[in-house]
C-alpha cells in the first residue's frame, strides 16, 4: 500500500466521495442527475453517461485535497481515463485524492432480516487490476435490516473474511455492514454489529489494516472506542437515505466519524447546469460535508 495516502487517509481532515453507482443504482443516479432512462438506449450508453457526470465531478475546481480525502470508483470508472489517465492516477497525481474500488457484486435477496453480499468469485483478478491502476483500497457493502444476532455475526464474519483477502492483496478493505436506517430496531442491530465487529478484531494479524463504513449511529459516539484499535486507519458514515441537511447534523453530533456520502453529496448537482451552476452547487455541498466531518 502507499505508505503516503495510509498517513493522508488515517489523519487527514475532510471525507470520502462515494462516486460508485453501479449497474442497478446507475439509471437512479442519472435520473437524480437531470438524465431521464429515455435518453439511452443501451447499457454502454448509460455508462458512459456516468461517467461524464463522474469525470466533470472529479475535474471540478470545487472538487479538492483541501475538503476530500478519497473518492470511492465503480470498476469502469476505474478503468476508464480522464485526461489521458486511469482515473485513479488523476485522482491522486493531479488532486491528490485517494482513490478507493467498490469490489462488491450487489445484495443477495433478504433472509434472516440481512443481505448479504453476493459471492465474488473473480474478485483476486479484479484486486490485481485495482494493484495495476494504483488503487489505495476497497469498499463492499451488506446491509442489516433486523437485530437478528445470528445473522449480523454471519454479515460480519463475510466482511471480515473478504477483508483479509483483500488486505493479504496490499490494499485497505472498507468493510460496510450498514444498518438500515428505517429499520424499527436499529439501535439493537447497532449494539450487537459493534460487538461482533470487536470479536474479528481481535482475531486479526497485527499488521493488517481495515476501515470501516457504517450508517450514522441512533447513539452518538456509539464507534468511538472502535477507533482507538490499532487494526481501524478510519471509521465513515454513509448517508443511508438522510437527505444531506439531515445526515450533516446526525454526523456532527459524532467526534471523528467522518462523512462517505454519495446521494448527499450528488443531490444538487444536474446535467443540465452551467460549468459555474454546477461548480457552486458542488462547492456548497462539499463544504457543508467537510463542516460535519471536522
Amino acid at each position: 500500500m502507499n505508505s503516503k495516502q495510509l498517513e493522508r487517509m488515517r489523519t487527514g481532515k475532510g471525507f470520502i466521495a462515494a462516486l460508485d453507482q453501479s449497474g442497478g443504482s446507475t439509471p437512479k443516479a442519472l435520473k437524480g442527475y437531470g438524465i431521464a432512462e429515455n435518453e439511452y438506449h443501451t447499457e454502454e450508453e448509460m455508462y458512459d453517461l456516468v461517467q461524464a457526470m463522474r469525470s466533470r465531478i472529479i475535474e471540478s475546481k470545487s472538487f479538492t485535497s483541501e475538503h476530500i480525502l478519497a473518492a470511492i470508483l465503480f470498476e469502469k470508472t476505474m478503468d476508464r481515463k480522464i485526461e489521458g489517465l486511469y482515473t485513479g492516477d488523476y485522482l491522486w497525481n493531479q488532486k491528490q485524492i485517494i482513490p478507493i474500488l467498490k469490489v462488491d457484486k450487489g445484495l443477495a435477496e433478504e433472509k434472516n432480516g440481512v443481505q448479504m453480499m453476493k459471492p465474488m468469485p473473480d474478485l483476486d483478478s479484479l484486486l490485481e487490476r485495482a494493484q495495476e491502476r494504483n488503487i489505495f483500497g476497497t469498499k463492499m457493502r451488506s446491509v442489516i435490516h433486523e437485530a437478528n444476532a445470528h445473522s449480523i455475526k454471519k454479515i460480519v464474519a463475510q466482511q471480515f473474511e473478504i477483508g483479509k483477502q483483500i488486505a493479504a492483496a496490499g490494499l485497505v478493505p472498507i468493510l460496510e455492514p450498514e444498518v438500515d436506517i428505517h429499520s424499527s430496531t436499529k439501535e439493537k442491530c447497532e449494539t450487537i454489529l459493534i460487538k461482533e465487529i470487536e470479536k474479528q478484531l481481535k482475531k486479526l494479524d497485527e499488521s493488517v489494516k481495515i476501515m470501516l463504513k457504517v450508517s450514522i449511529p441512533t447513539v452518538a459516539g456509539a464507534y468511538s472506542d472502535l477507533m482507538n484499535d490499532a487494526h481501524i486507519v478510519r471509521i465513515v458514515a454513509l448517508s443511508g437515505g438522510y437527505s444531506r441537511q439531515e445526515a450533516d447534523v446526525l454526523l456532527a453530533k459524532n467526534p471523528d466519524l467522518i462523512a462517505s456520502f454519495s446521494r448527499a453529496l450528488l443531490s444538487d448537482l444536474s446535467a443540465k447546469q452551467t460549468p459555474d451552476e454546477f461548480d457552486a452547487a458542488l462547492k456548497n455541498a462539499i463544504s457543508e460535508i467537510y463542516k460535519a466531518s471536522v
